[in-house]
């Protein structure tokens, strides 16, 4: 169980510190995320609040569509998305940062009060569960919070939470994405494979394959059949779809067959 909810508060005070620092044209500044700018962002990550607060404080749900596959919940996701982002553009920046940082306590109150053992309302696709616990979405909730601020501290060029505090829970909870990564590999039983993300905020992690498949092994001294490094600046974006591996390949160190390391490299732990 990968221990999140302490950093919520924290992390959220760095966000409101950053946005009231911006001067208006830092509000237009494009980022990784495709079309939004620094501002729609903002307003996503004030949506994401909301939407919890509604679901777990007032019991205020979605109306039911019938999703068939992943493709479909991505897409519906997209649609909802767009909307809220399209008509927060017509709310100054000053009103949305006041909006973020008034509902913020609610929000977090909402997931302390989860059973963190509890099957989760919404599973975490994206590792490939179906029914997930409390723990994992709540999580999921903190990498959503992490590299959404992220994005907006790489568009403006002002760090702050690439640090032993806040990254690496934000990457060990991508990286329980990998034994899905990797359902589809097929490989002696034994074979290890090694992602290490090089820095004082990054971490090491280890593949072991199975009969029943790939699992995390912490026995790190083996020496590895395919490794890969990544540097800390680099493995978020590989991890939310900021970058593909094909343009940052050169950047990376790499060592075993392409069948061993492009799966990590391939890992989408957001919903796209």
């Amino acid at each position: 169980m990968i221990q999140t909810i302490h950093l919520f508060r924290p992390l959220n005070q760095k966000l409101i510190e950053l946005l009231r620092s911006l001067d208006p044209p830092d509000w237009s500044r494009r980022t990784i995320a495709r079309e939004w700018q620094v501002r729609d962002i903002a307003a996503h990550l004030l949506d994401g609040s909301l939407r919890s607060i509604s679901l777990y404080r007032d019991h205020h749900e979605l109306p039911e569509e019938e999703l068939k596959d992943y493709g479909e919940i991505v897409a519906y996701l997209n649609r909802l998305n767009a909307q809220w982002v399209t008509a927060m553009r017509r709310v100054s920046p000053a009103l949305l940062i006041e909006w973020m940082e008034s509902s913020h306590e609610a929000y977090v109150q909402c997931l302390e009060q989860l059973d963190p053992m509890a099957p989760a309302k919404y599973s975490v696709a994206w590792a490939g569960e179906s029914v997930s616990l409390n723990w994992f979405h709540v999580a999921r909730e903190y990498t959503e919070k992490w590299h959404h601020q992220q994005q907006i501290r790489e568009a403006i060029g002002q760090q702050g939470i690439l640090t032993p505090e806040f990254y690496p829970p934000a990457l060990n909870t991508f990286f329980l994405a990998l034994p899905y990564a990797y359902r589809s590999v097929t490989a002696p039983i034994g074979t290890r494979i090694t992602i290490v993300v090089d820095s004082q905020a990054g971490g090491q992690w280890t593949l072991v394959r199975h009969e029943s498949g790939w699992e995390f092994s912490s026995e790190d001294s083996l020496k590895p059949d395919a490794s890969i490094q990544l540097p800390a600046s680099l493995a978020w974006k590989l991890l939310t779809k900021g970058v593909r591996v094909e343009t940052v390949r050169d950047q990376l160190q790499l060592s075993g067959p392409d069948a061993l390391t492009l799966p990590a490299l391939r890992l989408i732990a957001v919903m796209a």
